[in-house]
C-alpha cells in the first residue's frame, strides 16, 4: 500500500489564502484558485483569527512539494478561465452593469478579481457597484409626504404651485418626482393663490422731461448692482389706500429698497432710492429703469440719481411690459400674499408686507433663477467669483 504524503504549507502561503477571503473572495473560490481542499482553508481561516495560524515551521518542504502546489493553483486558474469564458459568452460585450450583474450572480464559483480580468471591468468598479446597489432607496409614503407638502404651502402662506412646492421638497432632500406632488396637490384641493387683474397706478399725464429706454428688456444683466428697477403699487385698507414702492436689483431680482406711504409722491420714490443705495452703494454709471410716472420724471428725483451717478431709463409709453420685473413682483405680493385679506389699518398692511418681502428675499424660490431665493442666487454668484479669484 502506497502512503500518502500530505501537502505541506508556508505561512506566507496561507496567509494569502486568508487575505483572499478577508477581501471578499468566497472560500469555495479560493480553495479552487489555490489547489487546496476548501475544508482546509477553513481550518486555517478559523487558526487565523485565534492567533494561532503557522506554516510548515523547521520543518523542510521540498522544492518539488512547492511545485506541486504552483501547479494546482495554475491548472485550477486555467480551468476556471475556461469556464469562465464558456459561461459568460452572453455578457462579453454587454454593458458593465450587466458584466457586474453576472459576476455578482457567479461570485461562489469564481473568484471576483479573475471574473473581472475575464469580462474586461475593474474590482473596485464591481465592488462600487455592489455599494450603491446595497444603499437603501428612501421612499416615503403619501400620508408622509402630504404633511410636508402642507407645511410648505403653508409656510408660502398658499403662494406656492406644485412646481414650487415640489422645488422645495427636493431642496429639503425629499426625493420625490413631481408628477406625485402634482397629483398629490390636485387630490387634496391644495393649490396656489388665484390670479387677479390690478388697476394701473401710473401718472404719466404730464409735461416733465421722458428719459429714453436704456434697458430695453434686457433683463438679465451680468452682475450685481448694473440695471436697477422700479415701480409703485397701491394696497387697500379700511383706513384708506397705501401706497408702496420697490427697488429691485435685476440680476438677482432682490427688493434692495421701499417705501410705504398713505399717498404717491416723489417722497416716496426718493426714500426707496435712498434706502436702497444706502444698503448697497453701487458704482457709477448703474441703470436705474421705471415708468414714465410723475414722481420718477420730477426734477428732485431725476437729481437725487444724478447725485449718485446713476443713469435714468423709462418704459415706452403704455407698455408695461418694459418693467416686467417689477409688474411680476407686483403679482407675486398680491395673489401669493395679499389677495382675500382685509386690513384695519394701514400699519397691518405695512406688517403684511415687509413680512412677505422678508420671505421674497430670504426663502421664496425664484422660477427664473433656477428656483432658489434671490440672497441665495447672489451669495453663490458671490462664492463663485472668490473661487475663481483664488
Amino acid at each position: 500500500m502506497t502512503k500518502t504524503t500530505r501537502a505541506r504549507y508556508t505561512l506566507e502561503f496561507k496567509l494569502e489564502a486568508v487575505r483572499l477571503v478577508r477581501g471578499g473572495q468566497s472560500a469555495a473560490a479560493t480553495a479552487k484558485t489555490l489547489g487546496i481542499a476548501e475544508q482546509t482553508l477553513h481550518n486555517w481561516l478559523k487558526a487565523d483569527k485565534e492567533g494561532r495560524l503557522a506554516g510548515a515551521g523547521t520543518k523542510p518542504v521540498s522544492p518539488e512539494q512547492m511545485e506541486i502546489a504552483r501547479l494546482r493553483a495554475e491548472l485550477a486558474r486555467v480551468k476556471m478561465e475556461r469556464d469562465i469564458l464558456g459561461k459568460s459568452n452572453g455578457v462579453l460585450r454587454a454593458a458593465a452593469a450587466v458584466k457586474y450583474a453576472w459576476i455578482e450572480r457567479n461570485r461562489e464559483h469564481f473568484p471576483v478579481s479573475l471574473c473581472c480580468q475575464m469580462l474586461g471591468v475593474s474590482p473596485s468598479g464591481y465592488h462600487e457597484h455592489k455599494i450603491r446597489l446595497a444603499k437603501p432607496r428612501r421612499t416615503i409614503s403619501d400620508d408622509a409626504l402630504l404633511v410636508h407638502v402642507r407645511a410648505i404651502h403653508a409656510q408660502s402662506r398658499a403662494e406656492y404651485g406644485w412646481p414650487r412646492v415640489w422645488k422645495q421638497l427636493l431642496a429639503r432632500g425629499i426625493g420625490v418626482g413631481k408628477e406625485r406632488v402634482r397629483k398629490l396637490m390636485k387630490l387634496h384641493g391644495i393649490r396656489a393663490r388665484g390670479k387677479r387683474k390690478f388697476k394701473a397706478t401710473t401718472d404719466s399725464a404730464h409735461g416733465l422731461p421722458v428719459a429714453e429706454n436704456l434697458l430695453n428688456r434686457e433683463f438679465s444683466p451680468a452682475a450685481p448692482n448694473r440695471v436697477w428697477t422700479s415701480d409703485i403699487t397701491y394696497v387697500a385698507t379700511d383706513e384708506g389706500w397705501l401706497y408702496l414702492v420697490a427697488v429691485i436689483d435685476l440680476f438677482s431680482r432682490e427688493v434692495v429698497g421701499w417705501s410705504m406711504q398713505p399717498h404717491m409722491r416723489r417722497e416716496m420714490v426718493i426714500d426707496a432710492l435712498r434706502m436702497a443705495w444706502f444698503r448697497r452703494r453701487p458704482e457709477a454709471g448703474l441703470i436705474f429703469h421705471s415708468d414714465r410716472g410723475s414722481q420718477y420724471c420730477s426734477g428732485d428725483f431725476q437729481a437725487e440719481l444724478a447725485k449718485y451717478g446713476m443713469r435714468s431709463s423709462m418704459s415706452r409709453k403704455g407698455n408695461c411690459w418694459d418693467n416686467a420685473p417689477t409688474e411680476s413682483l407686483w403679482g407675486s405680493l398680491k395673489v401669493g400674499r395679499l389677495h382675500g385679506q382685509r386690513f384695519a389699518t394701514r400699519r397691518a398692511a405695512m406688517d403684511e408686507i415687509v413680512d412677505w418681502l422678508t420671505f421674497y428675499n430670504h426663502r421664496r424660490l425664484h422660477s427664473s433663477l433656477g428656483y432658489v431665493s434671490p440672497m441665495q442666487f447672489e451669495r453663490a454668484w458671490l462664492a463663485a467669483q472668490k473661487r475663481q479669484a483664488a
